[in-house]
């Protein structure tokens, strides 16, 4: 079994077998420039991935700005899968279940960036009550799970923006003038440029927590990854050259972001855990590539942190581990549909 998560930056995979995780990858994919950058990261995927399996397909790439809606969107991607991918191929339909590529458009609204049910639907099998806090590379995933099943109020995107249940902020692409409009800098509070000088990823490698290999597209600036090129990116946003600061300045304005970023998924997280059907002490159950900043939100509101790796059975190295809590819909995906009791 081969779950995948179909994104419009990264494409995700997950390989099961009798019921244990067996490998994950995750690969970039330039998704808004065509269907064809799908075939180009399927071609570089590892040969698991792309020989004869039992396959479901989750996705959030439908919303990428190639296709004229999220319909289309979910009618193309379902195709690329059913025509590309090597033996039987269904497509995650969150709430509906699982469908036929074939029937995908009738089935769109349930299909689009459903991703997050599969998460959420596995962890309930384990945890009857929590909640899922899944931040990736550009969203984060906020989901109540009650009797041990999803209990998002929302269920697309459009209704989970307002319920607090996705957050638009992740540890990667995220813009910096997204988290703030000012920032402290050398005794003084400045305006922010509004520019796409630098991102969440530089400075989460700034303070050191970004993971090896979250970072898969290109800087802002096309530019490289070392903690100097990211100070450089950062000063501009502050109007800055990189030498009219040193290390400890440019490390104290990343933190300030980064305070910034927890405190808008602090006030989603209080939010939903507020609701009277959730214990007082439910878990946090942590997950993504942001899974550091998932932890220190838990300690933030005394709750515990459960891995969502920790509930799964795989036979994993610690980086792979690491690679299926990045992957977490992959995973979650193939599980549920190698045992959908």
């Amino acid at each position: 079994m081969i779950g995948w998560d179909l994104g419009g930056v990264h494409v995700k995979a997950a390989l099961v077998r009798d019921g244990r995780v067996e490998a994950v990858v995750q690969a970039p994919c330039r998704l808004w420039r065509g269907l064809p950058a799908l075939d180009e990261t399927h071609a570089q995927l590892p040969d698991w991935a792309r020989g004869e399996a039992d396959h479901v397909v989750t996705m959030t790439g439908e919303l990428t700005d190639c296709f004229a809606d999220r319909q289309d969107g979910v009618t193309q991607l379902a195709g690329w899968a059913a025509r590309t991918l090597a033996g039987r191929v269904r497509v995650y339909a969150g709430r509906a279940g699982p469908c036929d590529p074939a029937a995908a458009a009738a089935h769109a609204a349930d299909i689009a960036s459903a991703n997050w049910h599969a998460t959420a639907a596995l962890i309930g099998r384990q945890v009857a009550n929590g909640l899922l806090v899944d931040i990736g590379s550009t969203t984060a995933d906020l989901i109540p799970i009650v009797g041990g099943v999803p209990a998002a109020t929302g269920y697309s995107d459009a209704e989970r923006l307002e319920t607090g249940e996705l957050v638009y902020t992740g540890v990667v692409r995220s813009h910096l003038v997204a988290l703030a409009d000012h920032a402290p800098f050398r005794g003084r509070r400045t305006r922010l440029m509004a520019e796409t000088f630098a991102t969440t990823a530089d400075i989460h490698r700034i303070l050191g927590d970004l993971p090896e290999g979250a970072d898969q597209q290109n800087s802002v600036d096309l530019k490289g990854k070392s903690i100097r090129e990211s100070e450089t990116r950062l000063a501009r946003i502050v109007g800055r050259d990189h030498g009219e600061g040193d290390a400890a300045d440019w490390r104290a304005l990343a933190a300030h972001f980064a305070e910034r970023q927890v405190r808008m998924l602090h006030d989603a997280a209080a939010l939903l855990l507020s609701r009277p059907d959730l214990e007082a002490q439910a878990p946090l159950v942590v997950c993504g590539a942001g899974r550091f900043l998932a932890e220190r939100l838990a300690g933030r509101l005394g709750r515990p942190a459960l891995a969502f790796t920790d509930l799964i059975a795989g036979d994993l190295s610690e980086a792979g581990a690491d690679w299926a809590s990045t992957c977490g819909p992959a995973v979650a995906v193939a599980l549920l549909a190698a045992d959908p009791t």
